[in-house]
């Protein structure tokens, strides 16, 4: 989402209450369209974090560290030139806005006493950081925006710096509840209430909106021109809640995110618009939350970025099998030809003295056949009768052998496509580099990758993810294939109890037991996990297997991971994240 006019003001009286006072001590510029200035107290020091990337502008205090280059930008040396040992005096955010202007006093060369600005706009690829002199000229930005670029809006440096455009919208510092319905009502047109609201208030994101006609409607789907009774009065309710919030900075810094635990979104409230399908977490301050959100959407992105070579491969390869077994399919159902071919030789075995030779066909009784119903049988003229016997028993022969081989070759294909689909379930819960790497190594010792030149030195195996169960028991999940292997068939003991989704692929997990017996509440926790840590982790109910460890066994020469057991017990339960891994 993008940082709202709201979520911004909160942001602004954390840096006031923080950073008022304060003097820049360290400017760096990590990247091209990142600040980062350290601003030092009585109290201490912070770190504050200014972003104009287009999918994650953004100003909050941050504790995140960051590599810098080193050799300093021209705009690094240029502001530590002029904004090195400034003092903050300032923040301002024109009403609603997403905009900050940080207002420094600094020492200029000869000795006198200025006031620069830096200008940082929020506003999606379109944001920037604008330096600006004691007389409101540009001295430089982030991002230089020349004629070429825009007609309506020049930032270069020695021009006057203009605001970005002001909305024609209704802030909720100054109306009220009832301006802003006036104002939905009054619009040209039936829409839906939340674009409606999108239209008419001024720095709020479209998530505030769409809650605020989930609230309105209880969930039903409200239209701007046939607001009843009730729903005006809801709808005023929970606007002035919000009006309040952006008034007097009392909201929550929220973040929403999906089955999986990624961040989809964050706010100032909390939603409920998701029901059950997303879970909120609570951050204690809005820059801690802002720094959560993009270090884990960061990392997730990094990780996506870094397994895309990964996921093409084990794509192509799946792909590969997926028709090779459908060919060979319709290779097999050719093979169930053969006992006509066995049938025709015998028949002309049986009838060699009837049939002229240089005949094209023969026409006898099918002793096969209850009825004795006569067949035609087709024959090649250039040999004799017995010579069409036996290329009939060949074409038999031919057929069953292929039928053989070829179930042996669907077999193994099959298996092999059920292992590149571990893997690739492995690889899209894969939450860090080191992973990534595990599974790239499993994928060139198998011969799916090939490696040229000399062979790095293998980083020491991840342990595998630990859980407690209710009742303290160790609960060990695979993070990989080759991972699985070591858990299941060598660090478990004969009793432990292994868990596995039915036929799904999934991480084999296993419960520590030292000779103990876990209750139903243990057993439901490993399968719950089991089920999470699988391909159907955003199914409803998920069937898992579960029997002791010495049922277990690998088939000779079988993939990573794959194994077979016995003696197991089905139960039927709903994936769950747990976090005490």
């Amino acid at each position: 989402m993008a940082l709202d006019g709201v979520f911004l003001r909160h942001i602004k009286k954390e840096l006031e209450k923080r950073l008022i006072g304060s003097r820049v001590d360290k400017i760096y510029q990590p990247a091209k369209d990142r600040l980062i200035l350290t601003m030092r107290s009585r109290e201490g020091s912070n770190k504050l974090l200014i972003s104009a990337r287009a999918d994650a502008p953004r100003i909050n205090i941050t504790t995140a560290s960051s590599e810098n280059p080193k050799v300093p930008p021209m705009l690094c040396m240029l502001l530590r030139k002029r904004l090195s040992g400034a003092k903050l005096r300032s923040v301002d955010q024109p009403e609603l806005e997403r905009t900050l202007m940080l207002e420094f006093e600094a020492v200029n060369e000869l000795g006198d006493t200025v006031i620069l600005k830096l200008a940082v706009e929020i506003m999606g690829q379109y944001s920037n950081i604008v330096f600006i002199d004691e007389n409101g000229i540009i001295i430089d930005a982030v991002k230089r925006v020349d004629a070429s670029m825009s007609s309506q809006r020049l930032i270069l440096p020695g021009i006057k710096y203009e605001m970005p455009p002001k909305q024609i919208k209704l802030c909720m510092l100054d109306a009220d509840a009832e301006d802003i319905i006036n104002a939905v009502e009054n619009l040209t047109g039936s829409q839906p209430l939340s674009k409606a609201l999108l239209s008419v208030i001024q720095g709020v994101s479209p998530i505030i909106c769409r809650e605020l006609e989930y609230l309105t409607g209880r969930g039903a789907d409200i239209y701007s021109d046939n607001l009843n009774e009730e729903q005006r009065t809801r709808l005023s309710y929970f606007l002035k809640r919000d009006i309040k919030a952006a008034r007097e900075c009392s909201g929550v810094p929220c973040i929403i995110t999906d089955i999986n635990n990624k961040p989809i979104d964050f706010t100032f409230e909390h939603i409920q618009q998701y029901g059950t399908g997303r879970s909120k977490q609570e951050g204690d301050t809005f820059s801690g939350l802002l720094d959560v959100y993009y270090s884990q959407r960061d990392s997730i992105n990094a990780i996506k970025s870094k397994s895309e070579d990964l996921t093409k491969l084990l794509s192509n390869a799946a792909t590969r099998l997926i028709k090779k077994i459908y060919i060979q399919n319709d290779e097999l159902k050719a093979c169930a030809d053969r006992e006509y071919f066995r049938i025709c030789g015998d028949l002309l075995q049986a009838n060699l003295y009837r049939i002229e030779r240089g005949a094209a066909e023969c026409e006898v009784e099918n002793f096969y056949d209850e009825n004795m119903a006569r067949i035609k049988i087709k024959l090649d003229p250039s040999i004799s009768p017995s010579a069409n016997a036996q290329k009939y028993y060949k074409s038999y022969q031919k057929a069953k052998t292929a039928e053989q081989v070829l179930r042996v070759q669907i077999q193994q294909a099959e298996a092999e496509l059920d292992y590149v689909s571990s893997v690739s379930d492995s690889l899209s819960r894969a939450e860090s580099v080191r992973e990534l790497d595990e599974i790239r190594q499993e994928l060139t010792e198998e011969g799916y990758i090939r490696v040229k030149g000399k062979k790095q030195k293998a980083e020491k195996p991840l342990p595998p993810l630990e859980f407690t169960s209710p009742n303290g028991f160790r609960v060990l999940v695979g993070r990989n294939n080759k991972q699985n292997d070591m858990l299941t068939l060598r660090q478990s003991d004969k009793n432990d109890i292994w868990f596995h989704v039915k036929e799904i692929p999934g991480s084999h997990t296993i419960i520590i037991t030292n000779g103990k017996k876990p209750d139903e509440s243990d057993i439901l926790y490993a399968a719950q996990l089991a089920a999470y840590h699988s391909k159907a982790r955003e199914a409803g109910k998920v069937p898992v297997d579960y029997t002791r460890v010495r049922y277990v066994s690998k088939p000779r020469g079988a993939k990573p991971g794959m194994v077979i057991y016995v003696n197991q017990t089905t139960l039927y339960v709903t994936p769950q994240r747990h976090t005490d891994a």
